[in-house]
């Protein structure tokens, strides 16, 4: 090419940049100017989770150590100091413990080795994720006794409003933040069934996520309305000590022995003396865990229909359950369901079979036409009187939020109900919505695989979010939404994968929030292997932004800044971090870490 040439490919090339990459404003066209910050200088982003419960604490240890310059707060709405929010604090009823060994209901990277008990009780499982709180300090990022009554998108300043309550002192106040992350669980919010009548009976009267530990049942006739995981847990711990328990169950359940490798038994499996000195030796406490929980990432096979493994399920779970009502055998065909297992979440319910079959209950499957003033009554006209009622009657289940989540004119706690605007809980991922800019959440609809762990899906979310603010906080930019075409794929892939597995069968779950045969948003549309695979690395592109509005030129590389970094500026910064042993090299990962540069 002759010098000429160049200089009008140059000169083309300068022309194109400025007719296309300058922005306008008010017919003044703006060139890039080069801003005066090193490119690696990231911007503060204040950041509010809702929610201390195990996603909020995970969020709590996990965004400070992946997100640079973040100003995290954390709002719980419990008020007591000593406690976190969340499953662990307001689920305290006799018999209340995890149905997955503790083992694998830990986070990954803090493992307790001093489990009292493989399925270890609610007040235990409490401790743990205080005390990791406290390792993490993550207490310095939480708000307690704070509720957050609305949050609503400022589209003018590009920020959340959250409209919060102290729930001590009933000042109401506002705080406006760069990004919003709910993390408030699937199950926060329980709610009493609206039978006929409720307000009128006069005996007492709890939700069993809301047990009165002062209530004693003792010699009293109760109760247990639902045979949930909650109901399938009260049932037999009260069955001991009343006079007489009524059992009512419309829906019939399958009753597992354990949801992974582990049986659990009725009584406390404590671990032994032995067991746990061998868990001081890190290396043989790691292939516990590693053998332990691999059966949890293996089960998901047992998901498809007509697959082996629910084939072999269901026949395990039939006589596993003949055996238990041995003592009353014409319950079994009264009990067992028409749909395969899976479709509904497993219950071990050690106990709980054995309980229906002792002579102080009676098991109760006709429809509840309404309460009385002295117990409940059914459709056939029968009146039972009791003491109490317990309602093991679940919670919210359609993802739908219990606060006002405002974007424009649509509301997320309306619009992802049967009814709304959505009628699903519409997501991308399961961690965001269009329309709703820096909104993200966790442990969101359709975000976390039917096998694996609940630890380490909510980590690998926070990872994922994580990965997303850092883009924001360094690249200039002020606003990121999913596209709308995006979500509508991911719906698709969703709706086209769930008729695949039992999951879509005529049973009423959370996971298709109640309504049998309904759109399947409570799994993500594979394994939770193939979750992780997934969101190990964003689809940036399926992603809308919108640039700071400092930046006039609007040119997307403006936050390269002035061509340095901020190693380079500081003369004991280590500017060969790569350089290592070579028995420490990987070079699968190698070169690709953002926090070693």
């Amino acid at each position: 090419m002759s010098e000429a040439q160049a200089r009008g490919r140059l000169e083309s090339i300068s022309r194109h940049l400025t007719s296309e990459n300058s922005a306008v404003e008010g017919g003044e066209k703006h060139k890039l100017k080069l801003e005066n910050h090193p490119v690696d200088a990231v911007r503060t982003l204040r950041v509010a989770v809702i929610g201390a419960g195990i996603s909020g604490i995970t969020a709590g240890v996990l965004f400070p150590a992946k997100v640079p310059g973040i100003d995290l707060t954390i709002y719980e709405k419990n008020e007591d100091v000593a406690i976190q929010g969340g499953t662990w604090v307001e689920n305290i009823y006799p018999g209340v413990r995890c149905d997955v060994p503790a083992n694998v209901y830990q986070s990954t990277y803090s493992p307790n080795t001093k489990w009292t008990e493989a399925f270890a009780q609610g007040h235990e499982i409490r401790a743990y994720w205080q005390n990791l709180a406290k390792k993490y300090d993550v207490y310095k990022y939480i708000q307690l006794g704070k509720k957050i009554e609305s949050a609503h998108w400022d589209a003018t300043e590009s920020i959340w409003a959250a409209h919060i309550l102290d729930v001590k002192t009933k000042d109401a106040y506002i705080k406006k933040f760069d990004i919003l992350i709910t993390a408030i669980g699937r199950f926060n919010a329980w709610k009493l069934p609206d039978y006929p009548g409720i307000g009128e009976y006069q005996g007492h009267l709890r939700h069993s996520s809301n047990w009165d530990p002062n209530f004693d049942p003792t010699g009293k006739r109760v109760a247990v309305i639902g045979n949930g995981a909650s109901g399938i847990q009260v049932t037999p711990e009260l069955q001991k000590v009343v006079k007489h328990l009524d059992h009512y169950a419309r829906s019939r359940t399958w009753i597992a022995g354990s949801l992974g490798g582990l049986d659990r038994k009725a009584e406390p499996m404590y671990f032994s003396e032995e067991q746990l000195n061998s868990f001081k030796d890190p290396q043989k406490y790691l292939e516990f865990r590693k053998e332990l929980e691999n059966t949890y990432w293996k089960r998901f096979g047992a998901l498809i229909k007509g697959s082996k493994e629910n084939l072999e399920a269901r026949e395990e779970f039939k006589e596993l359950m003949r055996r238990r009502l041995v003592e009353k055998p014409e319950l079994l065909d009264a009990i067992i369901p028409g749909f395969s297992p899976h479709c509904r979440r497993l219950t071990p319910g050690p106990g709980y079979l054995e309980a229906l079959s002792k002579e102080n209950v009676t098991f109760i499957q006709d429809r509840i036409r309404r309460f009385t003033k002295t117990g409940i009554e059914t459709v056939d006209g029968v009146n039972r009187p009791v003491d109490a009622i317990i309602c093991s009657t679940g919670a919210n289940i359609d993802y739908a939020f219990p606060f006002s989540v405002i974007s424009g004119n649509v509301n997320l706690a309306t619009a992802w109900k049967p009814d709304g605007k959505f009628g699903f809980p519409y997501s991308y991922l399961g961690i965001g919505t269009p329309g709703f800019p820096n909104l993200f959440f966790i442990h969101g609809p359709n975000s976390a695989g039917a096998s694996g762990t609940l630890p380490h899906a909510v980590e690998n979310q926070i990872t994922y979010i994580s990965k997303l603010l850092r883009k924001v906080s360094s690249q200039g930019i002020k606003t990121i939404v999913p596209k709308k075409e995006a979500a509508d794929d991911f719906v698709e892939y969703c709706d086209t994968f769930f008729p695949t597995t039992v999951l879509t069968e005529n049973c009423s779950s959370w996971s298709n929030g109640g309504i049998p045969g309904g759109r399947i948003h409570g799994h993500w549309p594979g394994s939770s292997a193939h979750s992780t695979f997934i969101k190990r690395s964003p689809r940036f592109e399926d992603f809308e932004y919108e640039l700071l509005g400092e930046n006039k030129s609007k040119n997307r590389f403006a936050y390269w800044g002035n061509g340095w970094t901020t190693k380079e500026l500081d003369p004991n910064s280590d500017l060969t971090p790569y350089l290592k042993p070579p028995e420490q090299v990987d070079l699968r990962d190698w070169h690709e870490s953002w926090w070693d540069l």
